[in-house]
């Protein structure tokens, strides 16, 4: 196993295996340099500052089945691990390579034990909210009566994923499941997650999204909603008749 040279590739390890641990990737994923095969127009290579208006030519490969991919790395080491010959290479912010490659499919590292291929939906999601996924905002917009209960099929991936990433956050204090579907439209039933805290849950359900867009299982959809003591409706449920799977110790 190649020992990881920096702290961006200590975490890609960790979230190869760990869906817990792959949104603190994506944070350092975001604050790093990444390295990419191409060069400028300007004097010089390596990981120097790229001057403003200077054009940047990126090297393109492509995937078995002929799909354009562009290559970066975590590190010159990893670069050098794909090249098989000399080639030029730069150092950028990964915010600026994935703003100049939007749209484009992306592979990270593919030539060492770990890497990610991310699909152009995934760098929009980073650009917009530092993870891989967005969620997307309901609003209820009349008294609606559903029906709720636990899935036949418990999401065992999902929760375990959830109950270590929750532990990360103190301002969650509890967090529960169970099933919803809405009989007036039909819809297939989905997972909905309740979440309590005593502070903003704000950064704790971005990340959470992350894990369950990861974890889910196949053709699920997961809902997420604050749940708050003496307020009707799905969190007088969870809080009176579910067992919640994390709780703050």
């Amino acid at each position: 196993m190649i020992e990881p040279v920096n702290e961006l590739e200590r975490k890609l390890i960790l979230a190869a295996d760990n869906p817990a641990s792959r949104p603190e990737f994506y944070e350092a994923l975001m604050a790093s340099n990444v390295y990419v095969i191409g060069f400028t127009d300007s004097e010089g290579e390596g990981s120097g500052i790229i001057p403003a208006g200077a054009k940047l030519s990126i090297v393109n490969w492509e995937k078995n089945d002929g799909t354009p991919t562009t290559p970066f790395f975590t590190s010159l080491g990893a670069l050098q691990l794909a090249l098989k010959e000399e080639s030029k290479y730069v150092a950028l912010p990964a915010r600026d390579f994935f703003e100049m490659t939007l749209g484009s499919f992306l592979v990270l590292n593919p030539a060492s034990p770990h890497g990610k291929e991310f699909f152009p939906h995934e760098i929009e999601a980073l650009l917009d909210t530092g993870m891989n996924h967005v969620s997307q905002t309901r609003v209820v917009q009349k008294e609606t009566k559903v029906l709720l209960g636990q899935p036949a099929n418990y999401p065992s991936e999902m929760v375990s994923a959830l109950t270590e990433l929750l532990a990360k956050h103190s301002a969650v204090k509890a967090a529960y499941l169970c099933l919803m579907q809405d009989p007036s439209i039909g819809e297939k039933p989905t997972l909905v997650v309740g979440f309590e805290g005593d502070q903003d849950l704000t950064e704790a359900m971005k990340q959470a999204g992350s894990v369950a867009a990861d974890t889910a299982p196949k053709g699920e959809l997961v809902d997420f909603t604050v749940i708050k003591r003496g307020e009707k409706g799905i969190g007088d449920y969870m809080l009176n008749s579910v067992e919640p799977f994390y709780e703050r110790t």
